[in-house]
């Protein structure tokens, strides 16, 4: 056990873990509590707990006199729906192409800590693409990833797939926040997006929930004269 991390949330990150890796699946069995206290030393009230935390979670299913079970993962219907943009320029009849500008390991700082949930200084994967409707630029792809429910983030080829569609692949979606805002961009965004001076941005931040987790936080940024953001719900 980890002195600095709750025993609860130890329990927690193990079974996240179990299920992210394909080891238990979907409508599988869970160790007991007795067992799963057994195995880390400690009461069956504190894994009583983290199991009571991934049922409010929709991570496991907890049915009395059976056990507790995987749960099946459904996206919600309220949710706002999480396109692709490749999917969403061909769905045009246009052609799409991205540009990556950037893609490092990096330490979370403490308003990045606080969104993910994090200590500050914890690792995330950080990525800047930009991506491309006929070869004109209609946004800026900023996102910070968390290690723990996509590890190979750093090793992909964003050239040929984007990076909501490999998340959306590795990282089953359970929940998103997103507020939408007209702001002026940084210098640099304003630059990739070839806008012209004093042009305001649309840009949508967004934070994705998988596993239990905060999996990304993303900030994508669009020239307001070339993009519009439409839904239904």
């Amino acid at each position: 056990m980890t002195a600095s991390v709750p025993a609860y949330q130890q329990i927690k990150d193990h079974v996240l873990a179990q299920i992210h890796r394909g080891v238990w699946k979907e409508g599988d069995a869970i160790p007991t509590e007795e067992a799963l206290a057994l195995e880390f030393g400690v009461s069956r009230m504190t894994v009583n707990r983290a199991m009571r935390e991934l049922g409010n979670e929709q991570i496991v299913e907890r049915v009395q006199g059976s056990g507790t079970f995987v749960a099946q993962q459904k996206y919600q219907s309220t949710l706002v729906d999480i396109r692709n943009i490749a999917d969403e320029i061909a769905a045009r009849g246009h052609r799409h192409r991205s540009e990556l500008q950037r893609l490092e390991r990096c330490k979370a700082t403490d308003a990045l800590a606080g969104r993910f949930r994090l200590k500050p200084g914890a690792p995330l994967f950080h990525s800047v693409v930009v991506h491309f409707e006929n070869d004109a630029p209609i946004q800026v792809e900023d996102r910070y990833v968390n290690p723990g429910v996509a590890p190979d983030y750093l090793a992909q080829d964003f050239a040929t797939q984007t990076p909501n569609a490999y998340l959306m692949r590795v990282a089953p979606l359970q929940g998103v926040e997103f507020a939408i805002e007209a702001v002026s961009p940084p210098p640099e965004v304003g630059e990739l997006l070839q806008m012209a001076a004093h042009e305001p941005c649309l840009v949508l931040h967004r934070q994705t929930h998988s596993m239990g987790q905060v999996a990304s936080v993303a900030a994508l940024w669009h020239p307001a004269s070339r993009y519009r953001f439409t839904g239904q719900f």
